[in-house]
């Protein structure tokens, strides 16, 4: 003989089933929500990306407009520097932006995971800012 099943376990009627979500649905409603580790971690490398976004152009504008600028032109220098400065500086920021979960005991605690969430960020965005910055900023300033 069976007992009967215990009305705990039995789903709520009153309840309604989950709906299932598509792909397009799924990735649109993480965009609106990302996580808060990984917003930061955004957020950190695209203020870096602008501050060195701005010099880089500024420089490029001068040699453009023939100003005699010291050492000639080193805009390849200027790129790499840039890159650095965004894989590096974006990778500090968030570092020191982006603690690990507390959990029970309260404490903050970084890690090498908020840096390398930092710098695996810093690498599209710093592509972005060049793309950016050079086929559609740079073409409005001539």
């Amino acid at each position: 003989m069976t007992d009967p099943p215990d009305p705990s376990v039995l789903p709520d009627p009153s309840r309604a089933a989950v709906r299932h979500r598509s792909w397009a649905e799924a990735r649109w409603r993480q965009f609106r929500n990302p996580p808060a580790p990984i917003f930061r971690a955004v957020v950190a490398n695209v203020a870096v990306a602008i501050v060195g976004l701005i010099a880089l152009l500024a420089y490029d504008v001068a040699l453009a407009r023939g100003s005699g600028l010291p050492g000639g032109d080193l805009r390849t220098l200027a790129f790499g520097i840039f890159v650095a400065l965004v894989l590096v500086a974006g990778s500090l920021a968030t570092y020191l932006w982006v603690p690990l979960p507390s959990g029970a005991s309260g404490l903050r605690r970084r890690s090498p995971w908020s840096g390398m969430l930092g710098f695996f960020t810093a690498i599209p965005v710093a592509y972005l800012a060049l793309v950016i910055g050079f086929q559609v900023i740079r073409p409005l300033l001539e």
